[in-house]
């Protein structure tokens, strides 16, 4: 600690006033406890409120501190690194440190919880104490566990004495979260001598002993430790016979915490490195070379859909585990994850801690807690996985690197691509990007030679690329055919369920219908609180909004005019399901959306069925897309490969090209050869007619010229400034002040859009509009803007005002990175 008595702390206060560290002293009964990292609770004003420690300075601000009251964790939650990161994050996503460090935490440690003291198991063998340890013991003897609080009540007892008396092992203290995460705990007995000791030991006994010379022998013979439940049922003794083994030193006992599996029940078969193709091996050493002499590197692994990258991965954590380091595994979607826990469970079984939003708060804390204490070497989880507090990071691995899911929504407006390579650079460790249709920039990067670039353009045992088939709707359209599904996906599917094989549908919406029109009138039904049409739900009958929750029941006639001339318009998940049903009877199906996966564990039951050929086809949205493997199927059908083209986003190409790419990788993977069918009414766009011919190469170039021209990344950066107010008018003279304010801090060559309505111009009763920021790529950070832009939030003196802003491409603080 730099200063025994001073310590900087970021308050729990989101405001733009607070976002800064305030000096606390630190008491000295709590300066053992106080380090970079923890929580603890301070006087702010006239509350109590929490907050992060985050340095020691030399000169305190101010001669006059108050005293810091609690500190909340037993172990820092954060590490030193981490909080470093969290100071880089706040600078370069213009927000408050302090949303940034909650950002870093499970929410499960935000609730309320106790400290808790309880003798420890093996206490009655320790010697006599002082009085006040003394009342303490007796207490505990009553009562079995105190609360800290309670325990610090006593006469005499203080933290200091505490602390000495869990050091020595005459107690123990854990946290107790408030809420259902209370932890578990058991108590294991195990041979404390060696077996031929225990054996020896068993015939010194005397035959009144017969009882202890039983659970000694038991020991000799198995050699392993027990819970102590299953040893007294097991062998039919009574507790005070073990106390009596443990008290001669024969026998140990340990109460440990026992954490929620939330993999119990699941066996995983170990497995084994298999052998790499040539291009495996070659994209491997890439990886190896770095990791070896702990020297920072950024690769992209750029391999088709089925080239075998996943197992590029295992061995390449192999490797950091063998020089005791640890490893992050990022993947995007929550349906990714059986199949890769069951990959990485199989060869480093209990050295896995997974995250992942399907986790109940309990089982997402344990195995958090499992990353902080060291138990575990290797976290795989989503976005978030990548703060997981490990000291000796070697590697971080990004499977499907160009995945949308991996950018945070909300502050802090962080893409995990960006965090991990600052983290990366921070302990010399290698970044692997994962990959069949890169991001943008990272394609860009690659070229410029600022990533190492490892490809791989064959499929694992030279399986051919499936056939891929564009169906022109207008033509089906023209030929009287006004069905969701085009007479060439019909009749690949007929053929494929006689054959006995599988096949997957995507169509990225959900719901029946996208949308419920009026014939008369033209009129939309839209939501009453957002400017965004209804989307219908058939099974409920009702009409819903997805922006704010809204929902409604159908009306008989129109809203506007009255007609009674009111149709189901668009398709959706239930829709086509339906529609499968009237064309094909019989044909069984798993439909997989944001409905029929919300309860926990419906993930993994669905597509464990459609893996054990329980159903013909599985029909599903962007869930279903990546990163399934099933042997049996061997067609793909794109329902409508236009619905992302048309959407107000500068990647709307690009994700169209990735999403056809992937969901075209789903097909074939095993012995028999595959085909996909993309249905669209634009066949002839560049992304569709690329992605059916897998030529990534001509598609990049394409984008790339594109973007150049339309001055959007990877060359040029961009501020996105949302505006939200309920008075329109308001919001509009917000956004023109804005917008003058911020043109003339525009570096040369800058250009400032807006203000314009957003892309969804009202949501929960809230207007939207929005300003747009470029500048070029290769400048420096232009200190001006970014100076104005942090003092926007504050120039606004109006409660119902929001601000967010949002940025696309970060730079930096690399060396060389040209």
């Amino acid at each position: 600690m730099g200063n025994d008595h001073v310590a900087s702390i970021i308050v729990d206060v989101a405001t733009e006033g607070t976002d800064k560290a305030f000096d606390y002293l630190v008491p000295k009964e709590l300066s053992p406890e106080i380090e970079i990292g923890c929580r603890v609770k301070v006087p702010f004003g006239p509350r109590k409120i929490m907050g992060y420690v985050v340095g020691f300075p030399e000169k305190p601000a101010t001669r006059r501190l108050k005293p810091i009251l609690d500190v909340m964790d037993i172990a820092p939650p954060l590490t030193p690194e981490l909080v470093k990161l969290a100071r880089w994050m706040s600078q370069a996503y213009l927000c408050p440190l302090i949303t940034v460090l909650h950002a870093m935490v499970p929410a499960v440690l935000k609730g309320k919880y106790q400290r808790i003291l309880r003798l420890h198991p093996d206490f009655a063998m320790k010697k006599l104490f002082v009085e006040a340890e003394e009342e303490l013991v007796r207490l505990l003897q009553k009562n079995r566990e105190v609360t800290l609080n309670r325990a610090l009540s006593l006469k005499g007892v203080d933290r200091s004495l505490i602390r000495e008396m869990v050091d020595e092992g005459l107690l123990v203290m854990e946290e107790r979260v408030k809420d259902r995460t209370t932890r578990k705990r058991r108590i294991w007995i195990g041979p404390n001598r060696s077996v031929d000791a225990l054996r020896q030991s068993a015939k010194t006994l005397p035959k009144s002993a017969a009882r202890q010379k039983e659970a000694l022998l038991f020991f000799a013979k198995t050699g392993k430790e027990v819970s102590q439940p299953e040893l007294l049922s097991q062998l039919g003794i009574s507790k005070p016979t073990v106390d009596r083994l443990v008290e001669k030193g024969l026998l140990y006992r340990e109460e440990r915490e026992e954490y929620r599996d939330p993999f119990a029940g699941h066996s995983f078969e170990k497995t084994v490195p298999l052998p790499l193709t040539s291009e495996q091996e070659k994209a491997f050493q890439t990886i190896l070379g770095p990791l070896r002499e702990y020297r920072h590197e950024t690769i992209l692994l750029h391999g088709v859909t089925g080239s075998g990258k996943t197992e590029i991965y295992l061995q390449a954590i192999t490797e950091v585990l063998n020089t005791g380091r640890q490893a992050i595994v990022l993947v995007p979607e929550i349906s990714l994850t059986p199949q890769m826990v069951k990959r990485f469970k199989g060869r480093f079984g209990e050295k896995v801690a997974v995250l992942h939003s399907a986790l109940s708060d309990g089982e997402r804390y344990d195995e958090w807690r499992k990353i902080r204490s060291g138990e575990v070497e290797v976290a795989i989880g989503a976005r978030s996985a990548i703060f997981a507090p490990f000291p000796h990071l070697g590697l971080v691995i990004i499977d499907e690197e160009h995945e949308s899911s991996y950018k945070q929504e909300e502050q802090p407006r962080y893409h995990a691509r960006e965090v991990a390579r600052w983290r990366c650079v921070e302990h010399d460790a290698v970044l692997v990007m994962g990959t069949a249709t890169p991001a943008l920039e990272s394609y860009y990067s690659a070229q410029l030679g600022r990533y190492r670039w490892a490809k791989l353009t064959e499929r694992v045992q030279g399986r051919p690329f499936p056939q891929v088939d564009v169906v022109d709707m207008r033509n089906e359209l023209r030929s009287g055919n006004r069905s969701i599904f085009s007479q060439p996906l019909k009749k690949a599917l007929e053929n494929c369920v006689d054959q006995g094989e599988q096949a997957v549908l995507f169509l990225n919406r959900r719901g029946f219908s996208t949308f419920v029109l009026c014939r008369e009138c033209g009129e939309s039904i839209q939501c009453p609180h957002c400017d965004i049409a209804l989307t219908y739900h058939r099974v409920n009958q009702t009409l819903r909004c997805h922006y704010c929750g809204y929902a409604c029941g159908v009306p008989t006639q129109c809203p506007s005019c009255s007609s009674k001339y009111i149709r189901y318009f668009g398709t959706g998940t239930q829709r086509v399901e339906e529609e499968l049903a009237r064309l094909m009877p019989g044909l069984r199906v798993i439909r997989m959306d944001v409905d029929t996966t919300r309860r926990k564990g419906a993930h993994e039951r669905l597509l464990t069925a459609f893996g054990e050929g329980k159903a013909d086809v599985l029909l599903g949205t962007q869930m279903i897309a990546k990163g399934l493997d099933f042997p049996k199927v061997t067609l793909v059908g794109v329902i409508a490969a236009d619905t992302m083209l048309n959407l107000p986003d500068f990647r709307a190409a690009e994700r169209t090209f990735q999403l056809l790419t992937q969901v075209g990788g789903r097909a074939g993977r095993h012995q028999k050869p595959g085909r996909v069918v993309i249905q669209s009414y634009t066949p002839s766009h560049y992304s569709i007619e690329m992605a059916s011919n897998f030529n990534a190469d001509a598609f990049y170039q394409q984008e790339c010229k594109l973007r150049k021209q339309q001055r959007y990344p990877p060359f040029y950066r961009l501020f996105t400034l949302l505006f939200s107010h309920p008075d329109r008018v308001a919001l509009m003279q917000a956004g023109t002040r804005s917008a003058k304010m911020l043109s003339s801090r525009l570096p040369k060559g800058g250009e400032l859009l807006g203000p314009v309505p957003a892309p969804v111009p009202r949501i929960k009763d809230r207007y939207r509009i929005q300003i747009m920021i470029k500048y070029d790529h290769h400048m420096d950070e232009p200190t001006i803007l970014i100076d104005a832009l942090r003092q926007l939030k504050t120039s606004f003196k109006d409660p119902d005002l929001r601000i967010g802003m949002d940025r696309e491409g970060v730079t930096l603080p690399i060396d060389g990175d040209g």
